[in-house]
């Protein structure tokens, strides 16, 4: 069995949640302090319950946490939504985002109900 870290969808999240720690440095204090900390969690979220799933015994348990991601991954979405509408993120940055987004969302549900 491969290990967490080898999977695409943990690099793919891992990717989307590093994107979100770059943007995060260049936004003011009032956008760090309000939606900052919620799509950190978020984002962070993802990679993170794929990986303790992974780590789990029984199908039921790894697939309850690849659920969770699952979660975070339309949590991480939405927040994304607010900083475009906000006029946080530009266009080109919010392409960039739905680029990572629209090849991770399949491959996370596909993971989620491939695991037996």
């Amino acid at each position: 069995m491969k290990n967490v870290y080898e999977l695409d969808v943990y690099q793919l999240a891992e990717k989307l949640s590093d994107m979100i720690w770059i943007d995060y440095e260049n936004w003011d204090i009032k956008v760090k302090n309000t939606i900052g900390p919620q799509i950190i969690r978020a984002s962070d979220s993802i990679a993170v319950n794929i990986a303790e799933g992974f780590g789990r015994y029984t199908p039921a348990d790894r697939r309850k946490f690849y659920r969770y991601s699952r979660g975070s991954f339309e949590e991480t979405k939405a927040w994304l939504r607010k900083l475009f509408r906000r006029k946080i993120i530009n266009a080109e940055r919010q392409n960039e985002y739905s680029i990572v987004i629209n090849e991770l969302g399949p491959k996370l549900n596909a993971f989620i109900n491939k695991t037996k």
